[in-house]
């Protein structure tokens, strides 16, 4: 879901209560709630950071993330599982859980999501994250299956191949996960 608390009001109200239903039922009838959150700029943000979306991923998503939780966690949201942007610092992955975990919440998990970025980028947000107590794994998708699959579809390299770098990426992303974390 896409939500940022310095957006609509209107629109963020709807979507959590929403979000809150949705929660409710899950938990009612036994079944865990993983949660996507997606906190886009909006353009009042981006324009005071001169149009960097790299400078808002650094400098200003984080607290917006934090924020966001506490503000759905207030109004009823409560997944299991928050699926979380990469973060560029531990010091962000640990602020992120902290809000997750908070008031009671101590078997609410985070996990690292890639946003289609390359992968150094991803590389970096594992890292970040993967030592952090309460960051339980990641979901990396693009990043490791679009390039070999436009490069199949394309005839510029065989299915096998395909599977191979698919394989290869996503093993790449387990090993630097679990190697972090044993640190």
């Amino acid at each position: 879901m896409r939500y940022n608390p310095e957006g609509d009001r209107e629109l963020n109200k709807r979507q959590a209560n929403r979000l809150r239903r949705l929660s409710e039922f899950l938990h009612r009838t036994g079944r865990l709630y993983m949660f996507e959150l997606l906190v886009p700029p909006e353009a009042a943000q981006l324009a005071a950071l001169g149009g960097e979306r790299e400078r808002f991923d650094r400098e200003l998503r984080p607290e917006l993330m934090v924020r966001t939780i506490r503000e759905l966690q207030d109004s009823g949201v409560e997944p299991d599982v928050w699926k979380i942007e990469g973060l560029d610092s531990r010091d962000d992955c640990v602020r992120v859980v902290d809000a997750a975990r908070r008031a009671g919440r101590d078997q609410v998990g985070c996990i690292v999501l890639g946003r289609g970025s390359n992968e150094q980028k991803v590389l970096e947000w594992l890292r970040a994250a993967a030592d952090v107590p309460g960051f339980v794994g990641f979901a990396v998708g693009r990043t490791s299956w679009w390039d070999p699959l436009v490069r199949w579809r394309a005839g510029q390299i065989t299915r096998n191949a395909a599977v191979d770098e698919i394989a290869r990426r996503y093993r790449e992303w387990v090993d630097v996960f679990e190697g972090a974390r044993v640190r």
